[in-house]
């Protein structure tokens, strides 16, 4: 018979989701995961806020730059972690 609390193993999200399907399945506990994927989509909500400096440019924001592109390469890892076969 069919579990409910199962999901089977060939059946992932569409490619825009894998990033949050790779932070969900990293973590064990069900509410530590939720807990995680809201907290990570807070940090990219108020970070923004957090800037009060009167330049915008991004050429004198180094630290700023390089952040972003960890970011850039962080999705792209989560969302190549999450499309592989779980084990």
């Amino acid at each position: 018979p069919a579990n409910p609390l199962n999901t089977p193993p060939h059946i992932k999200p569409e490619w825009y989701f894998l990033f949050a399907y790779a932070i969900l399945r990293s973590i064990p506990n069900k509410l530590g995961g939720v807990l995680a994927l809201i907290l990570s989509i807070l940090i990219l909500i108020f970070l923004p806020l957090l800037h009060t400096s009167k330049q915008r440019s991004l050429m004198f924001r180094p630290i700023t730059q390089t952040l972003y592109w960890i970011l850039v390469a962080n999705l792209l890892i989560l969302t190549w972690i999450g499309g592989q076969p779980v084990e």
